[in-house]
């Protein structure tokens, strides 16, 4: 009976390289133009005011405020609200 499995190819060694999803930006920081807030896969959360949806359903702020998250039926959007001005 042998012993060594032979030269044939291993079956392992395969493995996807991570995507690094998930929310960027929580509720009531600070966001300027440009930052990412959510990457995703679809439309898990939606685009409200003051931010942009990318071509990969990237959420990004459009202007500088604070991240906001709320929820309308069964859809949750995310937004940028200006600070109040003092």
């Amino acid at each position: 009976m042998a012993h060594k499995k032979g030269l044939g190819s291993s079956k392992n060694g395969r493995d996807s390289k991570p995507k690094f999803l998930g929310v960027k930006m929580f509720d009531g920081q600070t966001a300027i133009s440009g930052n990412i807030i959510v990457r995703q896969r679809g439309t898990r959360f939606n685009a409200g005011p003051g931010t942009d949806i990318g071509r990969d359903h990237t959420i990004f702020a459009v202007r500088e405020g604070t991240v906001s998250f709320r929820t309308s039926g069964d859809r949750r959007f995310v937004s940028v609200v200006e600070p109040e001005a003092q």
